[in-house]
């Protein structure tokens, strides 16, 4: 085939990973304030009716990118769940620490909440991105919650103890941490985390 016979228009699935792709290269580089949604057509050479088709705002295109890097993240059981949940929220915080450096100066090491608070608060202020934040929590935390029901099912935390209820406890300190107290969740502290939430829940 001539390859001039494939040109133009991407494909759909190629026109949004182009997309989210441009986006994610540059919400790191700018943060949320100096993020324009114009730039990331002219990164991605869409159309900007392309993209506004896809994503009707900065911040429903910012969910996508952010759930492009929850994506990144592995959730699986290997038969030993306090190194998979380690594992698997090392690599989060990871990813939160990144998220809170958008914008910022490469040099910069602080714990700053940054991009989450501000997609926090894009959630808390508009039904349709709390609506989509929300879908994206749920697919994600399936996941979890399925790795944690496997771990139940192979005798490693009590039958009495709800996925629900423990993922909670984990999730909620690491938010709590970023979001409330600034505090650094760094590897020592998800190491306690982890133990202190299945000291109480093994079988």
């Amino acid at each position: 085939m001539d390859p001039k016979a494939r040109r133009g228009r991407p494909r759909s699935g190629e026109a949004d990973a182009r997309i989210i792709d441009a986006a994610l290269e540059l919400l790191l580089e700018r943060g949320y304030d100096r993020f324009s949604v114009d730039e990331v057509a002219a990164k991605a050479e869409v159309a900007k009716t392309t993209l506004y088709r896809r994503w009707s705002t900065k911040d429903h295109l910012i969910v996508a990118v952010v759930a492009r890097m929850q994506d990144e993240v592995p959730v699986e059981y290997s038969g030993d769940v306090r190194a998979d949940l380690t594992r698997y929220l090392n690599a989060i915080a990871a990813g939160l620490h990144r998220m809170g450096q958008a914008g910022r100066p490469t040099a910069s090491g602080d714990t700053s909440a940054g991009l989450v608070a501000e997609v926090a608060a894009a959630a808390a202020r508009h039904a349709d991105i709390g609506a989509a934040v929300h879908a994206m929590f749920v697919r994600r935390n399936a996941l979890v919650l399925r790795l944690l029901e496997q771990a139940r099912e192979h005798g490693e935390i009590g039958p009495g103890v709800e996925p629900e209820v423990l993922f909670d406890q984990l999730a909620g300190a690491i938010y709590y941490r970023l979001l409330i107290t600034g505090r650094p969740i760094d590897a020592a502290y998800v190491d306690r985390l982890v133990a202190g939430a299945l000291g109480g829940s093994a079988a």
